[in-house]
């Protein structure tokens, strides 16, 4: 586990180095961000955790729940939710989920895809912070998002591990706050 003593620099540095990444996957041009080394490493999945959290704490006095995107923001809510003694959502791929649901669909750089939510997880004005692993061209937070406007959710932040900011996905947010605790 992560000292409350380590800086903010140590914890980001530790982060920064325990993410690999694969050139060249899934096709050539593409630096895949590979997280998956994070969970082996106690101490780095740790500091992540805790950088989550202190960012939150700062921010925002009251968060009612934690949404999370199929699938790596099932990572990070849970947890996040436990420590912050309330309740997780997940936004899942369409037909993943039972009972009604409402859905939106969405375009990808390589097609369309649909996400969806069950119709009871959030009530209106609820303060939800919006959790996933990564924002890349932002179509599955901007369609997270579109989902739980429409159930009249306060969106207080999204909030990821890893920004790819060349792609430029934050665009997609439509002002929606956001933050993510590393860059490439």
């Amino acid at each position: 586990m992560c000292s409350k003593s380590e800086s903010l620099e140590q914890k980001l540095q530790l982060i920064y180095s325990t993410i690999k990444s694969y050139p060249d996957f899934p096709i050539q041009g593409i630096i895949f961000r590979d997280i998956f080394p994070l969970f082996q490493d106690p101490k780095a999945f740790s500091a992540v955790i805790d950088l989550f959290e202190d960012h939150l704490r700062k921010k925002f006095p009251k968060i009612d729940l934690f949404v999370g995107l199929d699938a790596r923001g099932f990572l990070f809510g849970p947890i996040l939710a436990q420590r912050f003694g309330i309740g997780f959502v997940p936004i899942r791929k369409k037909g993943k989920l039972p009972g009604p649901t409402l859905s939106v669909s969405y375009t990808l750089e390589y097609g369309m895809a649909e996400v969806e939510i069950q119709c009871d997880a959030v009530q209106a004005n609820q303060k939800v912070v919006v959790i996933d692993d990564l924002i890349a061209t932002g179509g599955t937070l901007s369609a997270a998002c579109e989902l739980l406007n429409k159930m009249g959710a306060n969106i207080l932040e999204c909030l990821v591990l890893i920004e790819l900011k060349a792609l430029n996905g934050v665009k997609k947010l439509n002002c929606v706050p956001f933050h993510a605790l590393v860059e490439f």
